[in-house]
């Protein structure tokens, strides 16, 4: 719905500029009549700036309304409790190096596998992931010929846009990232299938195959059997399922996800998949917990050298949450709480994207139905200028390029929303300025264009053909 003679003339804008003038338009819009109207977007603009504002979209924080959720955890323990695990483990002493049996299985369940193919860790779950890519570089992996230290090259595939903390791995550790474009149910499978079948310096994919990581979409069963029967050149190729929004229903629809490890299983081949998840959006980022499913042979490698890390996790946060949560029931209760705080946050980001950007074309975005993002791509070549109009706004928003390794976009364009943090009353105007950049990004483009100017070529990472 266009809210003023701005929108409206930027509609008949865009239309000149694309060559199909709006009806009553009587000449193209030339530069002067753009930057006309930039102008009057820049005066919407420096009112923002001068109420000096502090609003933050960067990333996918609970918010402390969420946080009040899990209060009650805190005190389910005492000096009275029994603190014992289930198997008569002491919970304030050593032991249990991969995790009470009470916590494996109450995390297992949340994921549909048995608890004995499970790991508990700390609270983190990038921790695990970044863990498990650590000692695949200096031991290798159940099955590997040799550490991957010692391949002359190791690569990642990366379905983009994806998630940055993946990404920052691979680079941490040498790794090069090859990124693979997301369709509408999921990663190229044509492209994933052959790049594996005919390159073993190939080790491994990221994924976030519920409510993806910043697109909000779930992989479909054809996709999920597809990696399932994987018939990958190198033997220690590995799928890291990175499902860190399980339980993160936006609405009472629940979302299925076939279960990758059963279906591997199937084939024979567990031995491939890595599944990793958290509570840290579910009780507490900074003390929840981690866990990590895998094969027999996996699990049995990985506890090996662990050995020789830890003597164990925290055990009684693993009891904390076992007592406070119970069971996979008790989780999906609290995360109907979670889903009542969060959704009109959503509902907020889509009505303001809609009413801003939905009558002119310049962006389009998703409408998840979980997670903890919304994915919005501009116009090519826009999307660090956004942010930096946000930025001097007073609103912090995601770095452009984020969602690719490297932090290269190559069309520039990707940009991702995170909702959760602020109120209600802090995002409607987090939001509506958020829009007001991106018209005004897309006019300085389409000023560009008009004049004859070429835009400065993307330095990007090339997308896998």
């Amino acid at each position: 719905m266009m809210q003023n003679t701005k929108d409206i003339a930027m509609l008949l804008a865009i239309n000149h500029m694309a060559g199909s003038p709006s009806e009553g338009a009587v000449s193209p819009m030339t530069t002067e009549g753009l930057s006309a109207l930039k102008d009057c977007y820049m005066k919407e603009y420096e009112s923002y700036k001068c109420k000096n504002l502090k609003l933050d979209m960067s990333r996918g924080k609970p918010g402390p309304d969420q946080l009040v959720l899990s209060a009650p955890m805190l005190d389910v323990l005492s000096s009275q409790s029994d603190l014992a695990a289930s198997d008569g483990t002491d919970c304030r002493n050593y032991g249990c190096l991969d995790g009470i049996p009470d916590a494996k299985q109450l995390m297992g369940s949340l994921l549909g596998l048995p608890a004995e193919n499970m790991i508990v860790g700390g609270n983190s779950s990038l921790n695990m992931m970044y863990d498990t890519i650590a000692r695949a570089m200096l031991h290798g992996v159940y099955g590997s010929p040799k550490p991957w230290c010692r391949l002359e090259k190791i690569k990642f595939l990366c379905p983009v846009p994806g998630y940055d903390r993946h990404f920052a791995i691979c680079q941490h550790f040498g790794i090069e990232m090859v990124c693979v474009p997301m369709n509408e149910d999921g990663p190229d499978m044509d492209l994933v299938e052959r790049l594996v079948r005919e390159d073993d310096s190939i080790k491994g994919i990221w994924c976030v195959p519920k409510f993806s990581n910043p697109s909000g979409l779930t992989y479909s069963d054809e996709v999920v059997r597809r990696f399932a029967n994987l018939s990958p050149k190198a033997p220690d190729f590995r799928i890291f399922w990175d499902d860190a929004y399980f339980v993160h229903e936006l609405t009472e629809e629940k979302v299925p996800l076939l279960n990758l490890f059963l279906e591997a299983k199937k084939n024979g081949k567990e031995d491939m998949v890595f599944v990793f998840c958290s509570t840290s959006k579910i009780s507490y980022p900074g003390s929840g917990l981690a866990a990590m499913g895998a094969s027999f042979h996996n699990i049995q490698n990985i506890k090996m050298q662990m050995t020789v890390q830890t003597i164990g996790n925290d055990k009684m946060n693993q009891l904390r949450h076992v007592r406070f949560f119970r069971d996979k029931e008790g989780v999906l209760a609290h995360m109907k709480k979670h889903a009542q705080l969060i959704r009109p946050k959503f509902q907020l980001v889509e009505q303001i994207l809609e009413r801003e950007l939905g009558f002119c074309g310049i962006a389009d975005w998703s409408n998840p139905k979980g997670g903890y993002f919304i994915s919005l791509n501009t116009q090519p070549g826009c999307a660090k200028r956004v942010i930096s109009l946000c930025r001097e706004a007073g609103v912090a928003m995601t770095p452009a390029g984020a969602t690719y390794p490297y932090g290269m976009d190559p069309s520039d364009s990707n940009i991702r929303i995170a909702p959760t943090y602020p109120t209600l009353e802090e995002l409607k105007p987090a939001a509506e300025i958020f829009c007001l950049c991106i018209k005004i990004a897309t006019i300085e483009k389409m000023i560009a264009q008009a004049s004859g100017q070429k835009t400065a070529p993307q330095k990007a990472y090339a997308i896998a053909q």
